[in-house]
């Protein structure tokens, strides 16, 4: 997440050489592609962490710094 990112509310996972954007509330891929074992990790785990991540969005839309969220156990 970027401070003042724009809307919808989302997320920046990142691996290897791959980027995308997920939407926080759907979690749609809303750019980029990524790896298919990959990708099923970061969806599992924003599944099990939505509400951080919206937590963490209000924060970076007020410039605060967002709150650590554990991995994926």
């Amino acid at each position: 997440m970027f401070w003042g990112d724009h809307a919808p509310p989302h997320f920046h996972a990142l691996y290897a050489e791959y980027e995308i954007m997920v939407d926080i509330k759907t979690l749609e891929i809303i750019k980029g592609t990524m790896p298919r074992r990959a990708l099923a990790l970061i969806l599992e785990w924003a599944s099990e962490h939505r509400e951080e991540l919206l937590e963490d969005w209000k924060l970076c839309e007020q410039y605060q710094a967002p709150n650590k969220i554990s991995p994926l156990q």
